[in-house]
């Protein structure tokens, strides 16, 4: 089923606030074991969102995979 441009909207913006928490995360210096576990699962989160293909014009998605790339480095 199609997303509406609504769900669009409530999807980038949580995608938005996965970037700044891994970000935030792969600042640290060292992470502890549940840090580790929630870079894991927003990492996991962007990639989910980049692989959409309905994004509307305007909506990019660059900042999520340079935040994947960056967590997953730091993982």
């Amino acid at each position: 089923m199609a997303r509406t441009t609504a769900e669009k909207i409530q999807d980038h913006t949580a995608a938005g606030d996965s970037v700044t928490l891994i970000n935030s995360l792969v600042g640290q210096s060292s992470l502890t074991t549940e840090d580790t576990a929630t870079l894991q699962r927003n990492v996991d989160h962007l990639e989910i969102m980049i692989a959409k293909t309905d994004w509307d014009s305007g909506q990019s998605t660059t900042a999520f995979a340079t935040a994947v790339a960056a967590g997953k480095a730091k993982l």
